[in-house]
């Protein structure tokens, strides 16, 4: 072939660290926001950034040329290191190391995209905790319930 191509959609969740302060409400929109800049400059493309105040979730198209390990790793350092220089409230802000990655079909990718702009909404139903677990037992991603919520 004469060129190279893809469309890998990617469904990212990560956490923020359990002694961390969390995201202010008030502030989401704009780290949402800065998130998804972030998210383009590794070369990928943003399609939406949403969550709440103590965990992210980002789908976004995976460019051929980068590694998902890289895209997390630039979002998460750089992300934490900006909120830092927001206020001090943000002062001792982190993400746990852990992440959740996950291939998204092109058949429900508009599903995807509703998922991740309510969040608001699906979290009065359902806690981070079950919902991270369904995503991996409907992935069939094997875990150790005893480390995959510590930091």
């Amino acid at each position: 072939m004469a060129q190279s191509l893809s469309k890998i959609y990617i469904h990212l969740i990560f956490h923020i660290k359990t002694m961390s302060s969390p995201i202010r409400e008030s502030d989401l929109d704009r780290i949402h926001s800065y998130i998804g800049q972030l998210i383009n400059a590794t070369g990928c493309k943003v399609i939406q950034v949403g969550g709440m105040c103590d965990h992210i979730h980002i789908l976004f198209l995976l460019s051929k040329d980068v590694a998902i390990s890289h895209v997390v790793e630039e979002v998460k350092r750089n992300s934490s290191r900006w909120m830092k220089t927001i206020e001090p409230y943000y002062s001792t802000f982190a993400w746990q190391n852990g992440y959740g990655v996950f291939s998204v079909s092109q058949s429900v990718v508009g599903k995807t995209l509703e998922y991740v702009k309510n969040q608001g909404i699906h979290h009065k139903k359902m806690s981070f905790q079950n919902e991270y677990q369904k995503f991996l037992e409907s992935y069939g991603v094997e875990y150790n319930k005893e480390y995959v919520f510590k930091d």
